[in-house]
């Protein structure tokens, strides 16, 4: 199998990318130096507001006047909402209601 030099340069290229971009901020508030108001704001602000955008992205697509009427959807959501309000675990919430979603629009709403 012969080496593929612009695969591994390519690949080389999104580590390096992407390891820059995960120190960057150590390297610019690094040094004793205290991080600025704005980026402690930033860094309280957008994950909140990233998720807003992620489920406004997710449902833009939902049809309410054909069926099922976005009851799927609405299901998952609340399911969503209820088990991170129970359990405060992130990844379970988004886990259980992705499987609850894809289990009702391909078993219950066909």
């Amino acid at each position: 199998m012969p080496f593929d030099v612009h695969g591994a340069l390519l690949v080389a290229v999104v580590a390096g990318v992407t390891a820059l971009i995960r120190f960057l901020p150590f390297v610019v508030f690094g040094g004793g130096r205290s991080t600025p108001r704005f980026i402690v704001y930033l860094a309280g602000v957008l994950p909140c507001a990233i998720m807003a955008m992620l489920v406004v992205y997710c449902l833009r697509g939902v049809d309410l006047f054909s069926a099922p009427h976005g009851l799927p959807e609405l299901i998952a959501c609340a399911a969503v909402v209820a088990l991170h309000l129970w359990k405060k675990n992130t990844l379970l919430s988004v886990a259980a209601g992705t499987a609850l979603y894809m289990t009702l629009v391909q078993v219950v709403f066909v």
